[in-house]
């Protein structure tokens, strides 16, 4: 077993036992490939998105942790935010460069989950459009330009 798998497995048993608030892995899916996860997500509370359930695709290089997974919403809901696309890309520093094989899938869903409750509005992306007529089929080959680094 690499070590990658055994990452894997490690953070697949914790995030069976001990799942956040709102956060479920499909270990099915995961049984099937363990480079693929399927994460269920349900919007918090006190949030825009309470009651609402999105499903997060997770794949994992080879070099898993030292490089980020590939982060995606999939399904029929694919939620209204500024900084998710319509195609389920998210825009998120700690899924490219603020990366650290520190963090782990459920860092990633809990960051995820945090990113959706400070949501005031529920809008697509101000270039939703172009980028998603655009881009590659892979977010990580995205070259991100953060809007919130002009505050």
């Amino acid at each position: 077993m690499t070590s990658m798998e055994k990452r894997l497995h490690k953070e697949l048993q914790l995030l069976t036992k001990e799942p956040p608030k709102g956060v479920k892995v499909d270990a099915d899916s995961v049984h099937k490939n363990i480079t693929e996860w399927i994460v269920d997500l349900e919007g918090a509370e006190e949030s825009l998105y309470k009651d609402e359930k999105f499903q997060l695709m997770f794949k994992f290089s080879q070099r898993y942790p030292f490089d980020s997974p590939q982060v995606m919403f999939i399904g029929n809901n694919i939620p209204l935010h500024p900084h998710v696309y319509s195609n389920g890309h998210i825009c998120l520093s700690i899924l490219t460069d603020d990366w650290s094989p520190a963090l782990s899938v459920t860092s990633v869903c809990l960051s995820i989950v945090s990113m959706l409750s400070s949501c005031t509005e529920k809008k697509r992306p101000p270039d939703n459009a172009i980028y998603v007529r655009t881009c590659s089929k892979n977010p990580k080959k995205t070259r991100w330009y953060y809007h919130d680094d002009d505050v």
